[in-house]
């Protein structure tokens, strides 16, 4: 009675077959590639690419003997800055250099892995305006020394570099805040924070004369309803460095909460024989507040003042109420009520 394979047997045997088809395969694969390379139709494809190529390279040869405009990027290397010298401007690190020749030549320059940088001495080019000038004439010179004496330079951006610098002059001065922030519905912004809220600028003494403050870029904020933090930045001005060059900005709210109080009514400027009867004698004040001052605020903030002459230039016997003194952190004050009776009563000194 013949026995059955076992599952591990099959397996192997699947093995052993799919690595037979695929070494039949290989082979078959190296058999055609060999007939067709030493068939007629390969040698006559390879000897057409032969000169297809041949061709090409005289074809580039050719052009690149005719002349091109090419333009370059070389470093600027400002050197020899005294340790008291902050350069407080941005110039530019690369020069933009366009120069036409042949093809062959800006090919050797464009195969160069850096191209040569531009030194700046510093003392031989400072002014006494704190100033550091290469004009365009100059950058011409420097430059075409550096070129092959068949380049012509075509065009330099910029066409000048001026470094401004400052010399130990320094000054501390605050940050400003930029822009607009608005708060949500029924919260508002409580103050603007930033950390640090001072910053060092570097400039020449007659730029440091005129700065006061240094203010933030343009900035936006719109329904905050939450404390809001950001980095922002100082955006530089020509001739003046801050340093740091940014800053945390803080926009921290509240909610509001509304509280009422009562506040009596006072008589103010009257004679020693006269004396003030108002109906009611206290007023209630309804306002809005946030809750971190919600606790804070009583009634002795507020007070409601009514004059002896105000009464006597009146042609009635009401009133209208106006609270005279409140706390900045309340807003939307409103009485109740908003006129109030009263008479002057005459008493007896004795």
């Amino acid at each position: 009675m013949p026995t059955r394979a076992k599952p591990s047997d099959s397996s192997q045997l699947r093995g052993v077959i799919t690595r037979k088809a695929l070494y039949s395969l290989y082979r078959q694969t190296i058999e055609k590639t060999k007939t067709f390379l030493l068939s007629k139709q390969s040698r006559e494809c390879l000897l057409f690419l032969f000169f297809v190529l041949v061709a090409g390279g005289f074809w580039l040869l050719q052009t690149l003997n005719n002349d091109f405009e090419h333009e370059f990027s070389i470093p600027v290397r400002l050197r020899d800055v005294p340790a008291d010298v902050v350069i407080t401007s941005e110039p530019p690190t690369h020069l933009r250099v366009r120069v036409k020749d042949k093809g062959t030549v800006l090919l050797n320059y464009i195969s160069r892995k850096n191209f040569f940088p531009l030194t700046i001495d510093f003392p031989a080019h400072k002014s006494e305006d704190a100033h550091v000038r290469i004009p365009t004439t100059a950058l011409q010179k420097r430059v075409t020394d550096k070129l092959n004496a068949s380049t012509a330079l075509v065009s330099i951006t910029p066409d000048t570099l001026d470094y401004i610098y400052s010399q130990g002059h320094s000054k501390r001065v605050p940050v400003r805040f930029k822009g607009s922030a608005t708060a949500a519905r029924l919260y508002y912004i409580t103050d603007t924070i930033f950390t640090p809220d001072s910053v060092l600028v570097y400039a020449p003494q007659a730029v440091l004369d005129t700065l006061t403050a240094a203010f933030t870029e343009s900035l936006h904020f719109a329904d905050i309803s939450d404390t809001t933090r950001q980095q922002v930045a100082l955006p530089p001005q020509r001739g003046v460095k801050f340093q740091p060059t940014t800053v945390e900005l803080t926009l921290p709210t509240d909610v509001y909460a509304e509280k009422s109080v009562e506040v009596p009514v006072v008589g103010i400027g009257f004679p020693p024989d006269r004396v003030l009867r108002a109906f009611p004698s206290k007023v209630s004040v309804t306002f809005q507040v946030g809750m971190s001052h919600f606790g804070s605020i009583d009634a002795d903030d507020f007070s409601i003042e009514v004059t002896y002459d105000e009464l006597m230039r009146l042609g009635n016997e009401k009133h209208s109420v106006r609270v005279s003194r409140q706390p900045s952190e309340a807003i939307r004050v409103r009485t109740n009520p908003q006129q109030i009776d009263f008479i002057i009563e005459q008493v007896s000194l004795q």
